[in-house]
């Protein structure tokens, strides 16, 4: 039953290691489906070509990371094929029992892998050995930037036929609208960070926004004509008024 015990023990350590180099992940910017698909990718050896795996490999903390995780998946996978064999060629006579234990145990590591209560307190002490053991920026960017409710951080690329081409960031006033720009990036590959309101928008930029996603969706959606220039008055509008009920709420003076 040993081998059982071992597989069980490997099956629950990669399942540790995963977890935590998702939270490394998610600390050094990276949003947590990301993190977590990424992670998996790197400790099974698959491998996905994506725009999101390109910007691991740039990144000199991402790419220590996957690396790593990439060497541990590897011993991993020869360590769960080595206990199978000793299990089951070992003891051939007691195969039904070796199964029903390790369904049993499986199915206990499935419940604590996807348990809300469980992820918590794990990203909650992952996060604190990161912050005393290591020298990984784990700022919560989560938190820093206040990403819930209704407000996100997310990326719009601009069209040719998008109500923000060719238009400075002054004249768009997406501030107006509660949408912050943190950054442009140019169809080369150069990126603006926090770009002056004399930054004008060409069609192929891609804008990284913070505000209200409903309201990203709409603008994103904008027509160059008369009826964007009616959404941005309207989307002024709403956000002055949005404004006045989240300083009241606060205590605030609008």
């Amino acid at each position: 039953m040993m081998p059982i015990f071992s597989l069980l023990l490997i099956v629950a350590l990669s399942l540790l290691v995963t977890r935590a180099a998702s939270v490394a992940l998610e600390h050094t910017g990276l949003g947590r489906e990301s993190a977590r698909f990424q992670a998996r990718s790197a400790f099974t050896g698959v491998g996905f070509t994506t725009s999101e795996a390109e910007d691991v490999v740039r990144h000199p903390v991402r790419r220590k990371i996957v690396g790593t995780l990439m060497l541990v998946g590897n011993a991993g996978l020869v360590a769960v094929v080595s206990s199978l064999l000793l299990t089951f060629l070992g003891d051939a006579g007691r195969a039904e029992v070796h199964l029903a234990a390790l369904a049993v145990g499986l199915l206990l590591l499935w419940w604590l892998a996807t348990s809300r209560r469980v992820d918590s307190v794990m990203c909650h002490i992952i996060s604190w050995a990161l912050t005393r053991f290591t020298d990984l920026d784990v700022s919560d960017y989560a938190r820093l930037l206040h990403v819930r409710e209704d407000y996100t951080v997310s990326q719009l690329r601009v069209g040719p036929e998008s109500w923000l081409a060719h238009r400075s960031l002054r004249d768009c006033a997406l501030r107006t609208e509660g949408i912050v720009v943190l950054g442009l990036e140019c169809p080369a590959g150069s990126y603006i960070g926090a770009p002056s309101p004399n930054t004008e928008i060409q069609p192929g930029d891609t804008l990284i926004l913070y505000g209200d996603g409903h309201h990203v969706r709409e603008l994103e959606a904008r027509s160059p004509d008369q009826d964007g220039d009616r959404a941005h008055a309207e989307a002024e509008t709403r956000q002055s008024q949005r404004h006045v009920q989240e300083c009241s709420l606060a205590g605030r003076e609008a």
